[in-house]
């Protein structure tokens, strides 16, 4: 036979077989979706109510509301992977969720709670919410509400559910129904320069960095240029009675009911220094048309002293680890909770000083306490001399450290933090203070992504590259000679909404380097090795599949 037919171009039953291995695992990827919707939407297991008569509980109840659910996250959706570890976490530790006719009975009439007690909901009326969170409701035997903008209730949009599909979700038990408003509107806008813009519907604020203030449609007089009033009280009211009035039309068009439960948007404005004229009829409207209001955002935990039209609950961001959660809600409740470690064995090697630590794969998540900070120490590990390189994947809003000769006796070190986008050298002799070496601020595009950064010490001799650049060759005291490598976490003070971080560490690897700064003896590594690595590609090509899937069907 001739090598141009055997050369692998013209080999046809090679291509065939490819073929048929490619369609393959797509068929059983749209299977594999296929049972995913069927499930969905026929509600195939039905909820467990709650022994009530075993809740003795009158101390309060914790109410997380995520914005959504996409199979692996977005900036504002969080990953049903992240999501279910989550709701596993909140499982374990006891919490069960409650009804709305519950919390109603428990202000009203002073009915006890489960001992850990959770309202669970999801925002924005999302189909990928009800898709992905529907298995885990079901796995955990969870109730949630689902909000809705009354505005896209009928509207057709396919992101958005729609009537019949909020309707067939609640015959299972595992949903109920909210509302967010009539619709996502702001007004007031006013650009960093101080030029007023005006008023804009959620699709045309999307970039929202340019801008120096504004405020909800419901939240404000329309004001103009000078910040006065460009309404009367009359035209004020009746503009945010027109909006009531519309969710309450649509609702009962469309569901036959206007849902119980409120969340206005934004949260932490009204009663909260609001014009008085404006919270009014807001308050009117509300307490007409439901039966709760979730107006406060920040804090998880509502206790019998609060009022039912001004509860409170926490969003988590789609970034947060399940640890961070955990401390949110012990901070806000002061009861102990059972931190998540993940790998044991990777989890050996480190000693947690302080804080709480996911050791997944080749990362590491290392959870600081509330304003406070999270440490990790390598154990065994004494160096003077030695190279360290590792990806940080935190939010761009906070502090990730790696310490190289830290000694925890002679409190001296070197570190370096990639700081709010920022690269901070410092130094720690013994018995002195904090010195500062560098500071160097990253470019914008480096907010957006991993940072890889190679901090390697030799003599007295500092090197820190960060994405292949040199930023700094310093010269350190010659006093600080040895210790451990440690890693840190830290909140920033630029987030004043959350003062817990999570600092991410992938494929963190430690050498000792000679004197001419060459790699010498491998120390530690958390990187993938052999099959690991194989594993982790075969994972990447299915979730590409399966995104390849939803995005095609």
């Amino acid at each position: 036979m001739n090598k141009w037919y055997t050369n692998g171009v013209f080999d046809y039953k090679r291509k065939n077989k490819r073929k048929v291995i490619r369609t393959t695992v797509q068929m059983i990827i749209l299977l594999v979706l296929g049972f995913i919707l069927f499930h969905a939407v026929f509600d195939i297991k039905q909820y467990a109510e709650p022994d009530k008569a075993q809740w003795t509980n009158q101390d309060g109840f914790i109410a997380l509301s995520y914005f959504g659910v996409a199979r692996n996250g977005t900036s504002e959706l969080i990953s049903k992977k992240r999501l279910d570890q989550q709701l596993k976490a909140l499982h374990d530790q006891g919490y069960v969720t409650i009804s709305q006719q519950d919390v109603m009975d428990y202000y009203k009439l002073g009915k006890p709670l489960p001992s850990k007690a959770l309202f669970l909901s999801f925002e924005d009326g999302r189909n990928d919410s009800s898709l992905f969170a529907q298995p885990l409701l079901e796995k955990y035997n969870y109730k949630a509400t689902i909000l809705s903008y009354a505005n896209k209730v009928g509207s057709n949009e396919s992101k958005f559910l729609q009537p019949k599909d909020m309707l067939s979700m609640m015959k299972n038990g595992y949903w109920e129904l909210g509302s967010n408003g009539y619709r996502l509107s702001y007004i007031n806008i006013f650009d960093k320069e101080g030029k007023l813009i005006g008023v804009k519907e959620e699709n045309e604020f999307k970039d929202r960095a340019d801008t120096s203030y504004y405020t909800h449609y419901l939240m404000d007089f329309i004001r103009d240029e000078n910040l006065v009033p460009a309404e009367h009280r009359d035209e004020m009211e009746a503009r945010i009675n027109a909006d009531y009035k519309l969710m309450k039309v649509i609702y009962n068009k469309t569901l036959g009911f206007v849902p119980n439960v409120y969340m206005i948007m934004h949260a932490n404005i009204m009663y909260n220094g609001m014009n008085r004229l404006v919270e009014s009829v807001n308050d009117q409207n509300i307490k007409a048309m439901f039966g709760m209001h979730f107006n406060r955002e920040g804090l998880s935990l509502n206790k019998s002293s609060d009022s039912l039209y001004n509860l409170t609950r926490v969003q988590p961001a789609s970034y947060w680890y399940t640890n961070h959660l955990l401390m949110k809600i012990s901070k806000d409740t002061g009861q102990k909770v059972s931190f998540i470690a993940g790998d044991e064995r990777r989890s050996a090697k480190w000693q947690l000083i302080s804080g709480a630590a996911e050791f997944t794969d080749n990362r590491i998540a290392l959870t600081s306490v509330p304003a406070g900070s999270g440490m990790l120490l390598l154990k065994d590990i004494h160096a003077a001399n030695v190279k360290l390189t590792a990806e940080l994947g935190g939010h761009v809003v906070g502090s990730q450290s790696i310490y190289v000769r830290y000694d925890q006796n002679k409190d001296s070190f070197v570190r370096v933090s990639i700081e709010d986008n920022s690269v901070i050298v410092e130094q720690k002799a013994p018995g002195g203070k904090v010195e500062r070496l560098l500071a160097s601020k990253l470019g914008d595009k480096a907010a957006e992504r991993a940072k890889q950064l190679e901090v390697s010490v030799s003599g007295d001799q500092l090197t820190v590259i960060v994405d292949d650049v040199q930023l700094s060759l310093q010269q350190i005291s010659s006093s600080i000679v040895g210790g451990n490598i440690a890693l840190a976490s830290k909140a920033s003070l630029n987030n004043e909404k959350d003062d817990i971080y999570d600092a991410v560490f992938d494929n963190i690897k430690v050498t000792t380097v000679k004197e001419d700064g060459t790699e010498h003896e491998s120390l530690y590594k958390n990187g993938y090795v052999g099959i690991e690595g194989l594993i982790s590609r075969v994972k990447n090509a299915i979730n590409a599949s399966f995104d390849w899937a939803i995005d095609t069907f």
